[in-house]
């Protein structure tokens, strides 16, 4: 069976459109999530994958449910 990555560029385009949708800033959800702004727009580019821990807590800042958002990439993975 072969494994397939997830593609850190959806992880990061759709937190990045969660982001936007709220009208916030990086410098805001950085600062709620307690990570630096520069680690979150790498993660919107995709240049960086976020841990399970900096996931969570990108998910609260942006007051969205973890699954809620996984839901979303999964969707994008199967268009």
């Amino acid at each position: 069976m072969e494994q397939s990555a997830l593609d850190p560029i959806l992880v990061g385009q759709v937190l990045a459109e969660y982001r936007q949708a709220k009208g916030l800033s990086q410098e805001v959800v950085s600062g709620l999530a307690g990570i630096g702004r520069t680690h979150l727009s790498a993660i919107e580019r995709g240049e960086r994958k976020p841990t399970l821990e900096t996931f969570y807590r990108i998910c609260q800042a942006l007051g969205v449910s973890m699954s809620q958002v996984a839901a979303s990439i999964e969707e994008k993975i199967s268009n």
